[in-house]
C-alpha cells in the first residue's frame, strides 16, 4: 500500500506544477497526495519557500526535494 503524502508548494510555482503533473500517475494508482499550500502558513513558508516543490511522506516525515523524477518518487515510496 503507498503512503499517504503532502506535496508542498504554493500558487504559480512553475515547477510546482510540473511535479504536480509528474505525480498523476501515481495518484491513478493510488497515492494520497494533499497539496499544500506554503504561503498560507508562514512557519512552511520560511521553511520551505526556496526549495519547493518538497514531496512528503505522512508515515515517517522523510522528504524528497525538487528536482526528482518519476523513478526517484518510485524509491522514495518504496
Amino acid at each position: 500500500m503507498l503512503p499517504e503524502t503532502q506535496l508542498f508548494g504554493t500558487l504559480g510555482c512553475h515547477l510546482c506544477e510540473v511535479a504536480e503533473a509528474m505525480l498523476m500517475p501515481f495518484v491513478e494508482h493510488g497515492l494520497l497526495v494533499e497539496l499544500v499550500d506554503i504561503a498560507e502558513d508562514e512557519v512552511l513558508f520560511e521553511r520551505y519557500g526556496l526549495v519547493i516543490p518538497v514531496l512528503r511522506r505522512c508515515d515517517t516525515g522523510a522528504e524528497l526535494g525538487w528536482p526528482f523524477d518519476a523513478e526517484q518518487v518510485v524509491a522514495f515510496l518504496g
